[in-house]
């Protein structure tokens, strides 16, 4: 049993990764789409990790989530989720500034979302043209191991299942008015001269602070009624 938690470690793991290098890059596309070439220049509208990896963002702080628990390190359980080095964005090549710019920030969220619905689909359509995959879906969603099912098969339905909960936790988590979260920036874009100035203060190990203790309850708050609507959409399939 501990080989099988372990290995959906690994999956988790480098479900993060991609899932990060995604939304990194749908922010550089987005840009570059709409005026702006510098995240390009620099190679970020890619999918591969090694242009969007942070060390501590991509590979620390997600590895203690993920891993600690099997070392007795268990302080973020119930919580899933990373960040990638910034894609740079120099706003002043945008024809219409804020709105591009949200348009932008708005677009590593929406990629999450993207992958999501893409899982989901995955999943229902194992549901209806597999047989027992209904069964085998809904009892994965449960943590449980269909008996007697393709071992890529069982593997497949629950990479489409760590897809959803660990998208979902990204998007919410990247929505989150923290700097320098993408919430940060589109709050940012709404407030008055002098509020913004005071925005910019706020210290990154203050934001770091908000992000790992705040952003829990707020994220599992989020997570649970989002996954309760995946679970009755895969039931009703």
């Amino acid at each position: 049993m501990q080989s099988v938690r372990f290995l959906i470690a690994v999956f988790e793991f480098v479900l993060l990764i991609f899932s990060l290098s995604v939304h990194e890059c749908a922010h550089a596309w987005t840009a570059s789409l709409l005026g702006d070439q510098t995240a390009r220049l620099q190679g970020r509208v890619t999918l591969n990790p090694m242009y969007h990896v942070d060390p501590i963002g991509t590979l620390l702080f997600p590895g203690l989530m993920i891993f600690g628990p099997f070392i007795g390190f268990s302080m973020f359980g119930g919580m899933l989720v990373g960040w990638a080095k910034p894609t740079p964005v120099i706003t002043r090549n945008f024809r219409k500034i804020v709105r591009d710019d949200n348009l932008v920030t708005l677009a590593g969220p929406a990629s999450n979302l993207l992958i999501v619905a893409a899982a989901f689909l995955a999943l229902a359509v194992i549901s209806l043209s597999v047989p027992g995959g209904h069964e085998l879906v809904m009892s994965t969603f449960n943590g449980g191991i269909a008996p007697g099912v393709p071992s890529g098969l069982q593997a497949f339905v629950l990479l489409a299942i760590l897809a959803i909960e660990i998208n979902l936790s990204l998007c919410f988590f990247n929505l989150l008015p923290i700097p320098p979260l993408d919430g940060s920036r589109v709050v940012r874009n709404v407030l008055p001269y002098n509020a913004v100035q005071v925005y910019d203060r706020i210290p990154i190990w203050v934001s770091y602070l908000f992000m790992i203790f705040l952003g829990r309850y707020v994220l599992m708050a989020l997570l649970r009624p989002a996954l309760g609507l995946v679970y009755l959409g895969l039931r009703l399939v």
